[in-house]
């Protein structure tokens, strides 16, 4: 199914929206179920409107909503980000794209400095519910600026939310949660997965926001991954099932809030965890994750706490790219290095 054939079904009557779709078709679903059901919902960008964005996730929705509801930004991050401020004090609720992840970083003071703070600021007064798309990660053989992992910044500033989807269906429901929050979320889409299909019966409520889901059983080992790395964790586990090696698979959905409850439950199960994702290691997620069940779950642990991750290097070249992406085997390398 191609983009076009993804719209053509998202855009179809309830009745007839059981299909095989892609992440982008979901994403795009939800944001044109939004849009129809709240006059406020406003979608901008770069490339938004009448190209669909990069990943065709807008496709047809200037076309269907007109230009005063879905439009094309200058290209200019920080002003994206300041507009859609100035839009939500007004009781508009804007979801901007950024078009690729390291594109975000010159939004970075606004996002940082107001978007998080405005509400701690004014004690609640005024409430900034902005919905920003970061299509992110990389496996798709992008040059500078086009590939990066920046989860770790926008997860250590208190104020946002951050949620990453690894699926059709999360995709639906969590951008829709997203849109319907007077809160400001950090929306990741992880760009390597945007054509990842299930069948899936739209509109679809999965689990909650801030909730992380256990996607495979096992009892020898926790996988903790969240958006591109879901797929290499699940992978790994079908290797270490030949192996004889039982692994028990977290998707977090939710960076911030963390959800340590899930977690956690997985981790005291199995006493054993790692963490995969693809940003550099030092000072990264994982870290985080690392840490929180130390501090929680020490004395069910057997062994430490892993990460397996990109190299502590900026984001290579597309040929090299294959060399720096966690893959099932690095994985499994990763876990032989405990004694079981």
């Amino acid at each position: 199914m191609t983009i076009t054939e993804d719209v053509r079904a998202a855009a179809a009557p309830a009745t007839e929206r059981r299909t095989t779709i892609s992440i982008a078709g979901a994403l795009n679903a939800a944001l044109r179920d939004a849009l129809a059901d709240d006059a406020n919902v406003v979608v901008f960008g770069e490339d938004v409107g009448p190209l669909g964005g990069v990943f065709r996730v807008t496709d047809s929705l200037s076309a269907a909503f007109g230009e005063a509801r879905v439009w094309d930004s200058p290209l200019a991050e920080s002003g994206i980000v300041g507009t859609a401020i100035g839009m939500a004090m007004y009781g508009l609720r804007p979801v901007v794209e950024m078009q690729f992840d390291a594109f975000s970083y010159p939004a970075f003071e606004q996002i940082t400095s107001h978007l998080a703070k405005m509400a701690n600021r004014t004690k609640g007064r005024i409430r900034l519910p902005i919905v920003i798309r970061i299509p992110y990660a990389g496996a798709i053989g992008g040059v500078e600026h086009h590939s990066d992992s920046s989860e770790a910044y926008w997860t250590h500033t208190p104020g946002l939310t951050v949620v990453t989807p690894s699926n059709p269906a999360d995709a639906y429901s969590m951008l829709r949660e997203a849109i319907a929050s007077d809160d400001p979320i950090i929306f990741l889409e992880p760009k390597s997965r945007y054509w990842a299909k299930d069948e899936v019966a739209l509109p679809v409520t999965t689990a909650p926001m801030g909730r992380a889901q256990v996607l495979r059983s096992g009892s020898d080992v926790t996988l903790i991954a969240y958006g591109p790395t879901v797929k290499t964790a699940l992978e790994t586990a079908e290797l270490g099932a030949a192996e004889g090696l039982s692994i028990e698979v977290v998707d977090l959905r939710s960076l911030s809030p963390f959800d340590d409850e899930t977690v956690g439950a997985s981790v005291r199960k199995t006493s054993r965890a790692a963490v995969i994702h693809e940003a550099a290691q030092f000072g990264g997620y994982g870290a985080e994750v690392a840490a929180r069940l130390t501090e929680h779950e020490f004395f069910h642990l057997s062994a430490p706490i892993l990460r397996v991750t990109g190299f502590d290097i900026p984001y290579p070249s597309p040929k090299l790219e294959e060399h720096y992406l966690p893959t099932p085997e690095r994985v499994l390398a990763a876990l032989d290095t405990w004694e079981w």
